[in-house]
């Protein structure tokens, strides 16, 4: 397949429907990270505030957020497109095999070689090795919610994107535990198994039967072109104003962690940026070997790239606490996600060509 499979008229075009705001979200994400960690600081009283309102350790505020973000993914999801996920088993086992038998490892030897071993004069070895724990749990969540925005950046099959997800969410009910307890060298640890299950109830389960009826109910009433030419342009929009928020509030928790512990970040964010551009590359390459269609095989890249860092931070503040070693590095985790998973969706979005085009998305003969 060339690159001019996507020159055919109903070929997706990653600009169409994208306002100044979507394009320059590398700018206003910038802008979330200094406005929540000044927040932090000079107004102490709203992160403090919205600290008490949480469940099993999820903050209900970035939840709320989160759900809001990956509504608008939901809502365009037609079940009869689901169903020919069957068609496509490429996806899921490029998305699994990566996920669960490579990143956690890899992710454990990156970080061992540099906060161990490169980064040994810099760092104190206590010290390290709370930062590599960070990193393992980092490693061993796949992105749950995240993923739903860097499949609409990328075009991605919106149906597929959510089984994606949803298998993911279901083996790391089971995997999660074992792989860090495996890569920790512990045998007693705290797993949040509550905030797990209340995560994919929060970010999957409610936002699907949410959209699924909305989208029923709509088209119904008014239309499927009034749906897709009007209603979705609209709520489109709530996607990168609850990302933006979702980061502002994040920074504000955490901003006091950050500006204690300004090299050791730049130290941490690196065997993190290695890990996330391998893991992508990985994942990336095997879909193009594969021929699998560009609207799976980005998402399903994106999903082993990125991590479910809401997870990941409470999992160590629980285990190791708020101060610790290893809730820094899962913070530097969000920090270094956003603006580096954007490049790979550029880099996504420019190679579209030289993947197969799927059958929904080729030009009626």
């Amino acid at each position: 397949m060339t690159a001019n499979a996507e020159t055919a008229p109903d070929a997706p075009d990653i600009k169409q429907g994208m306002g100044l705001f979507e394009r320059y979200l590398t700018v206003w994400v910038a802008l979330a990270i200094a406005v929540g960690v000044a927040l932090g600081q000079f107004v102490p009283a709203v992160p403090e505030t919205l600290s008490r309102f949480e469940y099993a350790r999820v903050s209900i505020p970035v939840a709320v957020l989160i759900w809001a973000m990956i509504f608008p993914m939901m809502v365009q999801i037609d079940f009869a497109a689901i169903l020919g996920v069957r068609r496509q088993p490429r996806g899921l086992v490029i998305t699994t095999a990566v996920n669960w038998v490579v990143k956690p490892f890899t992710m454990y030897a990156i970080a061992y070689i540099f906060l161990i071993v490169l980064f040994e004069p810099l760092i104190a070895p206590g010290v390290a090795r709370e930062y590599l724990a960070g990193a393992i749990l980092l490693g061993a969540a796949p992105c749950t919610a995240m993923v739903f925005v860097w499949s609409y950046l990328t075009r991605g099959d919106p149906g597929y994107t959510l089984v994606q997800v949803a298998l993911n969410d279901i083996i790391m009910l089971v995997a999660f535990a074992p792989i860090v307890v495996l890569l920790l060298g512990i045998s007693d640890i705290a797993v949040p198994w509550e905030t797990v299950g209340l995560s994919v109830l929060l970010y999957i389960v409610i936002p699907l039967l949410a959209g699924s009826i909305t989208r029923a109910t709509l088209i119904r009433r008014r239309g499927a072109e009034w749906f897709d030419t009007v209603f979705m342009p609209k709520i489109g929009s709530v996607t990168p104003v609850a990302l933006i928020l979702t980061l502002v509030l994040l920074f504000a928790f955490q901003g006091e962690v950050i500006l204690a512990n300004p090299l050791h970040i730049a130290l941490i964010a690196v065997p993190l940026i290695v890990q996330t551009v391998l893991i992508f590359a990985l994942a990336y390459g095997a879909a193009k070997a594969w021929r699998v269609p560009h609207s799976v095989a980005a998402p399903g890249a994106m999903i082993g790239a990125s991590n479910f860092f809401e997870l990941a931070v409470a999992a160590a503040i629980s285990i190791f606490g708020l101060q610790s070693g290893a809730a820094l590095a899962t913070v530097v985790g969000v920090l270094v996600e956003v603006p580096l998973m954007l490049a790979l969706v550029r880099i996504a979005n420019r190679t579209r060509g030289y993947f197969p085009v799927a059958a929904s998305q080729r030009p009626a003969m």
